[in-house]
C-alpha cells in the first residue's frame, strides 16, 4: 500500500483538467464534499450533455486575476454550508495534483468570494491518500506544472 501524504489545514494545489495551476485550499475534514469558488456560472448543452462554464479569481483578496473553466455537470446537490443554508449546486468532476499525486474528485460550484479560501478539499476528495495535521500548514512543496 502506497504511504499516505502528510498534508496541512491549507495546501497549494493544482486542477490541471480545469487549466487551475495554482490555488490555495483548506484541507477540510469537515466537509464531505469539495467545493471551488465561482463567482459566475452559466450552463449550456454539449454533446447532448449538460456543461456549465464558470469564472474564478484563484487568489484571495485579488480580482484582476480571472480563470474561465468549463466541466460537464455530473450532478446537482443541495448542500448545506457552516451557516446552515441549504443551496443547489453543480457538481463537476476534476483532477486534483498535489505533492505529485494526481488524482479525480468531485467538487461543487459556490460563490466563495468572501471566504478565506477559493477552495475547500472534502473528506470524500481525500480518497484515503491524505493524512492532515491540523497544526501545520503548507507541509507539501508546491511544484509547477511543467
Amino acid at each position: 500500500m502506497k504511504e499516505k501524504l502528510l498534508v496541512g489545514w491549507r495546501e497549494t494545489l493544482s486542477l490541471p483538467s480545469l487549466g487551475i495551476e495554482k490555488i490555495n485550499a483548506k484541507i477540510d475534514t469537515g466537509a464531505k464534499t469539495s467545493c471551488l469558488h465561482a463567482f459566475k456560472v452559466e450552463s449550456f448543452m454539449k454533446d447532448e450533455a449538460l456543461w456549465v462554464r464558470f469564472w474564478l479569481h484563484p487568489i484571495q483578496h485579488n480580482t484582476d486575476v480571472e480563470i474561465v473553466c468549463e466541466a460537464e455537470v455530473i450532478d446537482e446537490r443541495f448542500v448545506r454550508d457552516s451557516g446552515g443554508h441549504e443551496e443547489s449546486r453543480y457538481v463537476i468532476r476534476s483532477a486534483v495534483s498535489i505533492g505529485g499525486e494526481t488524482w479525480p474528485i468531485e467538487m461543487t460550484l459556490t460563490n466563495r468570494e468572501n471566504m478565506a479560501f477559493r477552495m475547500l478539499l472534502g473528506r470524500t476528495a481525500m480518497h484515503n491518500r491524505i493524512v492532515v495535521d491540523p497544526e501545520k500548514s503548507f507541509l507539501i512543496p508546491f511544484e509547477e506544472s511543467k
